[in-house]
């Protein structure tokens, strides 16, 4: 616990770095994220500090103990040292109570990716579905949606879509959208009346500051290229589509969106920024939890989370076993009962594995 906030202190200082540097001054934007992110900061800094000053005071009242022979001072020093510990303790309750609430990305602004899967067509048009339920949720809670690349099929369906979202408390609710989404439907084109089962695959990635994710260029290979426009009067005339490839990591974003090159490339870097963060943390996260996995799943797009039926308009989440019949209201953003179940299912699950 206190190497963690020690890594919160870290960032704390970096923080009044930089609020006091000439370029985040002048950079209202950059200036008001960090001022909230320090002040978010500031009490479990605090704590940790005061938490560190008693420590001190316990370590030279052992040693004024062990100095002293005086049997009346001998007991006034233990009665300051009982009083310290249990001041320490208390301390030491109100950190681990302030971790366990609430995660440091929890109002990170996030980037989220949805790719059809399997199904075909169908699963094109359950790929727009799930971008359309999250564009509802998002705007029922107040955030920012940008779009960031987009790749369509002609009748209407997403083989693949990137778009950003801030706001706060973006990723605390988001974060548990990961993983393989899985809808059982009868398609338009199915005259038998068949059930058909496709699935899409949802990614959510934490958005880095510049501070936090520093690329090399020479680690980067940049590729212009023509964009696929839509024809006609739009068709793109210049190479403004951008590639870029990672070589350390062998990331690869493409954007194509934006009819400027320089627009291109920088959605394209706040993708791979992204990407990059999330491969590194899941690396990070192997290590840690070889022999065992979250009570709600691990979260990887390799694991079927979420099932969608439309005959019995049932919405299951598989990961903490949770039903609810009210799929008409999920699709139109109406997530705050399932993502509630799970946050809840999150914070069972840590108090049985600290009562281990």
């Amino acid at each position: 616990m206190l190497k963690h906030l020690e890594k919160l202190e870290e960032r704390y200082r970096r923080l009044e770095e930089l609020l006091a540097s000439d370029e985040v001054v002048s950079d209202l934007e950059k200036c008001s994220k960090y001022a909230r992110e320090l002040a978010e900061l500031q009490e479990p800094v605090r704590l940790l500090r005061l938490h560190r000053k008693l420590s001190a005071e316990l370590e030279e009242l052992k040693q004024m103990r062990h100095g002293h022979e005086d049997r009346e001072m001998a007991e006034l020093v233990n009665r300051e040292e009982d009083a310290l510990k249990q001041k320490l303790a208390g301390f030491e309750e109100r950190l681990q109570s302030m971790l366990e609430e609430e995660d440091g990305n929890a109002d990170r602004d996030i980037i989220v990716e949805i790719r059809q899967g399997t199904g075909g067509m169908e699963a094109a048009l359950f790929a727009a579905v799930l971008y359309r339920m999250y564009n509802k949720y998002a705007d029922g809670k107040g955030w920012k949606v940008e779009p960031m690349s987009v790749s369509e099929t002609e009748l209407g369906g997403i083989k693949e879509v990137v778009f950003s979202i801030s706001g706060k408390g973006a990723y605390r609710c988001m974060r548990f959208e990961s993983g393989v989404h899985r809808v059982q439907r009868v398609p338009e084109t199915e005259s038998q009346g068949r059930i058909h089962t496709s699935t899409a695959t949802v990614a959510v990635l934490v958005e880095p500051e510049d501070v936090e994710m520093a690329i090399d260029p020479g680690d980067l290979k940049i590729d212009t290229y023509r964009s696929s426009g839509p024809g006609g009067q739009h068709m793109q005339k210049t190479d403004s589509a951008v590639r870029i490839t990672h070589i350390p990591t062998g990331v690869v974003v493409s954007c194509q969106d934006e009819r400027s090159q320089l627009k291109n490339k920088n959605k394209a870097m706040r993708i791979l920024r992204a990407k990059i963060l999330e491969k590194k943390q899941e690396e990070e996260r192997k290590k840690v939890t070889t022999e065992r996995r979250s009570q709600i799943g691990s979260g990887e797009r390799s694991e079927k989370i979420r099932t969608y039926n439309y005959p019995d308009r049932r919405v299951t989440d598989h990961r903490i076993n949770f039903t609810v019949h009210r799929l008409e209201a999920v699709l139109e953003g109406e997530l705050e009962e399932i993502s509630g179940a799970l946050l809840k299912a999150e914070k069972e699950a840590k108090l049985r594995e600290k009562q281990e």
